[in-house]
């Protein structure tokens, strides 16, 4: 039997509630017949870990996580730490340290849930945002000079690499091809950024050749959200740099219910080291040890786990769990309008998991 090493980070806030929750669920996959088992190994790293140790995680934390299979990751943000310390001190850290180069957002309606956009059919919003996660504007560069002075400046340099581009549009092509719409929108700027972002549309234009049987466009970022509320149906797969499609997969979540049920999954392609699988929602800290958060995005991101692990058939089965659980509004949480607890959402899909269901 193959035992998976999964590290479990739950980080901050709803993320110490939710991280356990898809062990939970993980655990019960694995008991209901498959010839895989789960050894989980949880990292007490977080704001926490902060507070005691001035750092969100040991300078040899990377080491400690080199040898899993994959990471399950919670939530990194504290209201008493600056956002900047707890974002680059841990998931950026890890992000960047073991190259997760394309952020991988999946988008749809599920069963149960009333989305905003009324006039939009679930099979209309089907889609998969591809986000370039390891440099743009998220790179790190740039400095601060003259601080407390009037003449103070301030610079954070989005950088792009051919390399980095070439293989994240590489990635979102392929990612197309095995859809059946083979269809891809690329998201960019260039009409105001003329240098990174013209030569990532040049990237693009030369990667489309590779794949003949992919349809591609090509869409200015904020006409990119007109179409998202108003032309639905007309994406599918979307790439976009790291601060494009941050704010892109956010909008996405809300318009598929809730920031509580959307997953993602920090992925290396070339399998050097684990990729790291999270809800996409923050650490919420209003509604912290109430048991009120929305498991459903750490479930999802557990299935985008075992797909990744080659686990096709017990990924197929926990989303089936899953859409099962929100086709029931008596077991939607608070952010989709119900009152059902975490605890109750995550018996219903370890029940659900049962060979008898």
């Amino acid at each position: 039997m193959k035992t998976y090493k999964i590290a479990c980070i739950p980080g901050d806030g709803i993320g110490k509630e939710v991280v356990p929750a898809g062990q939970t669920v993980l655990a019960a996959l694995a008991a209901a017949g498959h010839a895989f088992a789960f050894d989980f190994e949880s990292f007490s790293w977080g704001g926490d870990y902060y507070r005691q140790h001035s750092v969100m995680m040991p300078a040899d934390g990377l080491d400690a996580l080199r040898g899993k299979d994959a990471i399950l990751f919670g939530s990194a943000g504290d209201p008493h730490i600056p956002d900047h310390i707890t974002l680059w001190g841990l998931r950026l850290k890890i992000c960047q340290g073991f190259d997760q180069y394309a952020n991988v957002r999946p988008t749809r309606i599920l069963p149960g849930i009333d989305a905003p956009l009324k006039r939009c059919k679930p099979e209309d919003l089907n889609w998969v945002i591809v986000r370039e996660n390891s440099e743009g504007e998220y790179s790190g560069v740039g400095g601060r000079v003259h601080q407390g002075h009037p003449i103070e400046a301030a610079t954070d340099v989005t950088m792009m690499t051919r390399a980095g581009v070439e293989r994240v549009m590489r990635f979102a092509f392929k990612l197309a091809q095995s859809r059946p719409r083979k269809l891809l929108t690329v998201v960019t700027k260039s009409n105001a950024q003329r240098h990174a972002m013209v030569m990532w549309d040049e990237i693009a234009a030369q990667i489309a050749q590779e794949f003949p049987d992919v349809r591609w466009d090509k869409e200015i970022v904020d006409a990119c959200t007109a179409r998202m509320v108003n032309r639905p149906a007309s994406l599918d797969t979307i790439v976009a740099t790291n601060l494009h499609a941050d704010i892109l997969s956010d909008l996405a979540a809300a318009l598929a219910g809730s920031l509580g049920i959307a997953p993602t999954g920090n992925i290396d392609p070339e399998r050097r080291y684990p990729s790291m699988f999270e809800p996409i929602h923050g650490s919420a800290f209003d509604i912290m040890g109430k048991g009120l958060a929305n498991p459903v995005g750490t479930f999802w991101s557990c299935v985008m786990l075992l797909e990744h692990l080659g686990e096709a058939a017990a990924a197929k089965q926990l989303m089936a769990a899953i859409e099962h659980v929100t086709a029931n509004p008596a077991l939607h949480t608070g952010d989709l309008g119900g009152q059902a607890t975490t605890a109750q959402v995550t018996a219903a899909v370890c029940a659900r998991l049962q060979p008898a269901a």
